[in-house]
C-alpha cells in the first residue's frame, strides 16, 4: 500500500494539501512537509471562490474557528471599475441567475431592463454590497435561506460534482500566510511531520521516478507520492523532471506585479465586502479589504510598463497609507505545465500553473488539484489512468479559466491607451472566439461555455459581457413575442427584496468586530 507522502514546499498550496489529506486519510497515511526558512511565499492569493467553504467543512473547520486568526473577511463578488470607461464601475456576483419562462433574467433585461444597470436589477448583491453590509446577520443567521438550502445534502460533494446544484452567497478574503500558520498547526497536530530545511537537490531512479529529496540537514527524505508546492521555481515537477511549460503569455499578457500590505482604520474606513478590479493604463489594481489591513497590488505586463512606474502609480493609487509600507515586485510565470502528474510526483498551486489573478482563481487551483489527488489517490500498480485523469481535470480547468479571463480583456470597451487598444488585437483561444461569435445571436448559457469543468457557470460569462460593454449583446429574439408579465415581477421582486436586506443587514465590519 502506498501511503508515504512528501510534500516540497509549505505556503497556501503545501499546508492546504497536508491538512485535506490528512482530513481525507487520517491515520492510513503519513505525510511530511519540508519548507524553506529563507524563501518567502508569494503570499498575494487572499481571495477565493465560493466553493473554498467546501475545503473548511472537509476539514471540520467553523468560521468561527479560522476567520479571526485570518483576518478573514467575506467576498460577495468581484467588482470592475474603470473596464468600460472610467468611472464605470459593476458587479460579477455569487448569486445564482433567476430565470423567467426559461430564459435567464438577463435576457429579459436586454430586452427591457428598469435601468442601465444589469448588476442592480438581476441580482440582490449588488446594492447590498455598494451599502457595505454582511450577508449574516449580528446573530450569524445567513442572508436568505434559499442560498443555503439543499447544503446538507450536498456535504462532501467535490467542487465539480457541487457545480449548478447551488451558489452560495459569499467567499473568503483572508490573509495568505496567516491561512498557511493556521493549517501548519492543524496539521501537525494531526500528524504531519514539519520540516523546516532547504532542499538541495532531487534524486531520481533508473526508471526517472523521484526516488528521494536531498536537504541541507535533515539528509534524504523518501516517499512514494511526492507534491511540488515549490511556488513558480517548480524544482520537481520541471526542474528535475524535465515536465515542459505551456505558456498562456500570447493570450494573457499580464506577466508581472507589485503589491502592498497597508495597515488602516477598517472600523472608520469601512469594508466593501468584495474584491475590487481597478483598471489602469497598463493593467489592473486589485483591493482586497481585509480586518485591519487591505492587500492591494498592481497586476501589469512589463512590456507596457516598468516595476518603478508600476509602484508609483500603485502608492498614487492607495494614498497617503501606503507611504512607509515595503513593496512586493513579483514574476508571474503564465501557463501551465503540459502534466501536472508525472510518474510519482503531482504539482501543486503555482508549480502546476497559474493565470493572472484577475477573479481570484490561485486557491480555487489548489482546492480542486488536492480534491483530485484524494479522488485519484495511487496505489503499487501506479495506474496509469489516475494520472491521466488527474492530467485531464487540472488541464481542463486552467484552460477554462484561461479562456475566462482573456473574455474580459476582448469584452471591455476601454481603449484609451495602447495596452487597451491591443487587448482587442491579440490573440485568442480559437474555442473562444467561436463561442464569441455565438454570444453575438444568444447570450452564454451552460452548453455555450466552455464544455469542461472549471469552476464558472454561464452567468459568470454573462456577467462580463454586460458590464464591459465591448461587444454588443442582443435578446433572444423569442422574447420580442413573448408576454413579459412575469419578468417584470420578477424584477420587482428583486427590488422590494434589495430594499428589505439594506434595511436591516448589519454593516461588514460591525459583523466581524461583534464575532471576534
Amino acid at each position: 500500500m502506498l501511503n508515504k507522502v512528501v510534500i516540497v514546499g509549505g505556503g497556501t498550496a503545501g499546508w492546504m494539501t497536508a491538512s485535506y489529506l490528512k482530513a481525507a486519510f487520517g491515520e492510513r497515511i503519513n505525510v511530511t512537509l519540508v519548507e524553506s526558512g529563507n524563501i518567502g511565499a508569494v503570499g498575494v492569493g487572499e481571495a477565493t471562490f465560493s466553493d473554498i467553504r467546501h475545503f473548511f467543512e472537509f476539514l471540520g473547520l467553523k468560521e468561527k474557528d479560522w476567520m479571526p486568526a485570518c483576518n478573514a473577511t467575506y467576498k460577495l463578488a468581484v467588482r470592475f471599475e474603470n473596464w468600460r470607461e472610467r468611472g464605470h464601475y459593476f458587479y460579477h456576483p455569487f448569486e445564482q441567475m433567476r430565470s423567467v419562462n426559461g430564459f435567464p433574467l438577463t435576457d429579459w433585461w436586454l430586452q427591457q431592463g428598469p435601468t442601465d444597470r444589469f448588476d442592480k436589477d438581476c441580482f440582490v448583491m449588488a446594492s447590498v454590497i455598494d451599502a457595505g453590509l454582511s450577508p449574516r446577520r449580528l446573530d450569524g443567521a445567513l442572508i436568505d435561506q434559499p442560498f443555503d438550502e439543499g447544503a446538507d445534502e450536498m456535504h462532501g460533494l467535490t467542487m465539480s460534482e457541487h457545480q449548478g446544484k447551488t451558489q452560495f452567497p459569499y467567499a473568503y478574503q483572508f490573509e495568505a500566510a496567516l491561512l498557511a500558520k493556521y493549517l501548519t498547526t492543524y496539521a501537525v497536530e494531526r500528524g504531519v511531520r514539519h520540516i523546516v530545511d532547504d532542499v538541495k537537490q532531487v534524486n531520481l531512479d533508473e526508471r526517472g521516478w523521484i526516488s528521494g529529496v536531498t536537504t541541507a540537514e535533515h539528509g534524504d527524505l523518501t516517499g512514494d507520492l511526492y507534491i511540488d508546492c515549490t511556488g513558480f521555481r517548480a524544482l520537481l515537477i520541471n526542474k528535475a523532471l524535465n515536465e515542459p511549460f505551456i505558456s498562456y503569455q500570447d493570450t494573457l499578457p499580464n506577466d508581472s506585479a507589485v503589491a502592498l500590505q497597508v495597515p488602516m482604520d477598517m472600523e472608520k474606513r469601512g469594508i466593501l465586502p468584495c474584491t475590487t478590479a481597478t483598471a489602469q493604463d497598463a493593467g489592473w489594481i486589485w483591493t482586497i479589504p481585509l480586518m485591519g489591513r487591505v492587500g492591494t497590488g498592481y497586476v501589469y505586463a512589463k512590456d507596457y510598463l516598468s516595476p518603478e512606474d508600476a509602484e508609483r502609480t500603485l502608492r498614487e493609487f492607495v494614498g497617503p497609507a501606503a507611504a512607509d509600507v515595503n513593496a512586493n515586485h513579483i514574476k508571474m510565470r503564465i501557463g501551465r505545465s503540459r502534466n501536472s502528474w508525472v510518474n510519482n510526483c503531482v504539482a501543486v498551486g503555482l508549480s502546476s500553473g497559474f493565470v493572472e489573478p484577475l477573479e481570484s482563481t490561485g486557491i480555487f487551483f489548489i482546492h480542486h488539484a488536492i480534491e483530485q489527488i484524494a479522488k485519484n489517490f495511487p496505489n503499487e500498480d501506479w495506474n496509469p489512468n489516475q494520472r491521466m485523469l488527474y492530467n485531464r481535470s487540472v488541464s481542463h480547468v486552467m484552460d477554462g479559466i484561461r479562456e475566462f479571463l482573456v473574455l474580459h480583456y476582448v469584452a471591455a470597451k476601454r481603449q484609451d491607451t495602447q495596452y487597451w487598444r491591443d487587448t482587442k488585437t491579440r490573440a485568442i483561444p480559437d474555442s473562444l472566439a467561436e463561442r464569441l461569435e455565438m454570444w453575438k445571436t444568444q447570450v452564454p448559457d451552460s452548453e455555450s461555455i466552455f464544455p469542461y469543468y472549471h469552476g464558472l457557470p454561464a452567468y459568470s460569462y454573462m456577467c462580463v459581457l454586460l458590464g464591459m460593454g465591448g461587444i454588443e449583446l442582443k435578446p433572444s429574439p423569442a422574447l420580442a413575442l413573448s408576454d413579459p408579465s412575469a419578468a417584470e415581477r420578477e424584477f420587482e421582486a428583486i427590488r422590494d427584496k434589495t430594499r428589505r436586506l439594506t434595511q436591516t443587514l448589519p454593516k461588514a465590519y460591525e459583523y466581524f468586530a461583534q464575532h471576534r
